[in-house]
């Protein structure tokens, strides 16, 4: 099983882009379990959620790892929970990046803010590129300093969905 992590700022495309290279590859795509707390809660996230949301995205990505697919494609994992929760709270539960450090995943597609226009879902907050541009330098420095496999991707959509689909065939041997 090769595991994919897409990373990155919000409105990047990481989404869009784990449902293309699900159709293009297949394997099994885990989305991101914070929209689903945020739909079921029916209310902005505090810090005190932040464990219940990391936990979630864990017992998600457990569970697509407990199937053993050729492919397992991460719409997010738990450094952007710490990210974001640093970013909204200033400060992050410890053991998240104790959690994230014992998993293994085999890369990150860290996807570029720039070149693609902003869509507000009703749950994004960064509008400004200057912050998602901060937020994409945290998540690049975090993965550069654990030394965790990398490829940033930019350009426009069709640019990020051949590098991505590029990467996707190396990463499976194709």
């Amino acid at each position: 099983m090769k595991v994919l992590v897409l990373t990155g700022p919000e409105s990047s495309g990481k989404s869009w882009l784990g449902n293309e290279i699900q159709r293009r590859f297949g394997g099994e795509l885990v989305g991101e379990y914070v929209r689903h707390f945020i739909d079921q809660q029916a209310r902005d996230t505090c810090y005190a959620d932040i464990p219940a949301i990391a936990h979630g995205q864990l017992a998600w990505e457990d569970a697509a790892r407990a199937r053993q697919p050729r492919l397992l494609i991460l719409d997010t994992h738990l450094l952007s929970n710490m990210l974001w929760s640093r970013t909204l709270f200033g400060h992050c539960p410890a053991w998240l990046e104790d959690a994230l450090l014992a998993r293994h995943y085999d890369l990150h597609l860290l996807l570029s803010p720039e070149s693609v226009a902003w869509h507000d879902d009703g749950q994004r907050c960064q509008p400004q590129l200057a912050e998602r541009q901060a937020f994409f330098q945290a998540t690049g420095a975090w993965l550069t300093l654990h030394r965790q496999p990398c490829q940033v991707l930019q350009g426009d959509w069709q640019q990020r969905k051949q590098a991505a689909f590029a990467a996707v065939a190396h990463l499976l041997g194709t």
